[in-house]
């Protein structure tokens, strides 16, 4: 079935807040996520050792946590999105590259992740009002490197 011009406009929309919060958390922008998560989210990252909670608790951990990253790249793909009227669903591919300087040398992790989204739209727009992540995998570089 054809997808009507509503439904394409509100596809685009999520898909361009999904990418405005992978650049707000790699510019280590925590409190432009209030424009991204609805005020009742629920916010798990506990696949990679994370918080889990509301978005308030969630800011003030991001707030906490990305300052030990000198660099990350949050790369989204394969972003599966379903809308039904005002609320959506969606399961996005992330390639996550982090840099962990340790005293003289550095440190960088590459996650591999899916967002697993519920979506709301507010008067302001799409918002994520849920969002978990799932872990696909974890690789160390340093670890690579000393094969």
């Amino acid at each position: 079935m054809p997808l009507s011009l509503q439904e394409m406009s509100d596809r685009f929309e999520i898909q361009d807040m999904l990418f405005r919060y992978a650049d707000i958390i790699d510019r280590k922008a925590v409190d432009e996520l209030n424009d991204i998560f609805t005020a009742d989210a629920h916010i798990d990252y506990s696949a990679f050792g994370g918080s889990v909670g509301d978005r308030e608790s969630t800011l003030a951990f991001l707030k906490q946590a990305l300052p030990a990253f000198s660099a990350s790249q949050h790369l989204n793909a394969n972003v599966q999105i379903a809308v039904d009227g005002d609320s959506g669903t969606g399961r996005v591919m992330c390639f996550n590259p982090m840099e962990m300087p340790l005293g003289e040398e550095k440190q960088v992790f590459m996650l591999g992740l899916w967002y697993v989204d519920s979506y709301r739209r507010t008067t302001e727009g799409w918002r994520i009002c849920s969002r978990k992540e799932e872990k696909s995998w974890v690789f160390n570089v340093p670890d690579f490197m000393s094969l």
